[in-house]
């Protein structure tokens, strides 16, 4: 039998929005069942001291989250398995600099689009970097070390957690902005980095802020000349940023935050927003992060974090090319 015109585009509108129907449903029930986080590292370090409190603290605005640590290939691995996952809200990432920024700027064949892929939900928190020196070298100031490296050309190197990574090319940075030359030598990991600090194999280190440098630089083990961020941290008010210092170009915070595949429904991605900053705003994991050096952010949305991933391309990318990274 025909169906008359009017009720056979009535039948096909109804057909057509089943889908968007579905993903509304969907998300009025979310969530349902535990939510997957995936962590792109190998257990412990920044990355885990930041996301599995943000876990327990948001159960109980989302139910039960399962931590997965998915390491390799720089944290790529892990970003995109987030970035080929279903796009239901159940399966998140714990993203920052080195994967979503410059794995995707110095890859020739990056395995996702950090700008397409990815919802953005909230960014944690920032984490500066620090730039350390062996107490036994005769700097003490950022401007010293400038100073120093450019009249003792080829004699100073510096350490770092890894090729490629943030606070490589915070190395990197410093250099192109003070006209110096100062070896890089790469480490697997920021713990044997810092090892042969403390014991003078390198002269020079730049990390990410965290509480056992700080200690260190209280007992005199290692000397902190300056920090990136925008203005002194909590866990360290003595140490001067490094606009302070005489050098505002170099200041760099990477972000730990939340992303979703794209294609997650906008309600989810604010659900685990809202959830986020009602965590956040928990004065004990505020203190929790601070302590350690990770500064949170607790008034951040889906926007925010948007722009905050948008400006460090922007940021990034002439010091990628510049330097001539490339990570295949």
């Amino acid at each position: 039998m025909k169906l008359p015109r009017r009720k056979f585009l009535h039948l096909a509108a109804g057909t057509a929005a089943l889908p968007a129907l579905s993903r509304i449903a969907s998300a009025q029930a979310y969530p349902s069942r535990p939510i997957r986080l995936v962590i792109p590292y190998p257990p412990g370090g920044l990355y885990d001291s930041t996301g599995r409190p943000w876990a327990d603290k948001v159960k109980q605005h989302l139910g039960t989250i399962v931590i997965e640590n998915m390491g390799g290939a720089g944290s790529s691995l892990g970003t995109a398995a987030v970035a080929r996952a279903q796009p239901d809200g159940y399966t998140i990432l714990l993203g920052g600099n080195p994967g979503l920024v410059i794995n995707t700027l110095a890859s020739t064949r990056p395995l996702y689009d950090s700008l397409k892929d990815f919802e953005p939900i909230s960014i944690l928190g920032l984490n500066p970097t620090i730039i350390d020196i062996h107490p036994a070298q005769p700097i003490r100031t950022l401007k010293e070390l400038a100073d120093y490296a450019k009249a003792n050309p080829g004699k100073l190197s510096y350490g770092s957690s890894g090729a490629g990574t943030a606070n490589h090319l915070v190395g990197e940075l410093f250099k192109l902005l003070t006209g110096t030359e100062i070896a890089h030598v790469p480490y697997r990991g920021a713990g044997p980095a810092m090892a042969d600090l403390i014991s003078g194999h390198i002269p020079m280190l730049v990390q990410s802020s965290n509480a056992q440098a700080f200690e260190l630089h209280e007992t005199g083990k290692l000397r902190i000349l300056a920090i990136t961020s925008a203005k002194r941290i909590a866990a360290a008010p003595a140490i001067p940023t490094v606009g302070e210092a005489g050098l505002p170009g170099l200041t760099s915070e990477n972000f730990i935050g939340l992303f979703a595949p794209t294609g997650t429904p906008k309600a989810i991605v604010e659900q685990i927003a809202q959830a986020t900053r009602h965590a956040l705003a928990d004065k004990d994991l505020q203190r929790l992060y601070a302590a350690s050096g990770f500064e949170p952010d607790p008034d951040s949305t889906p926007e925010k974090a948007r722009r905050r991933l948008e400006e460090e391309f922007v940021k990034w990318e002439p010091v990628i090319k510049a330097v001539g990274l490339k990570l295949d």
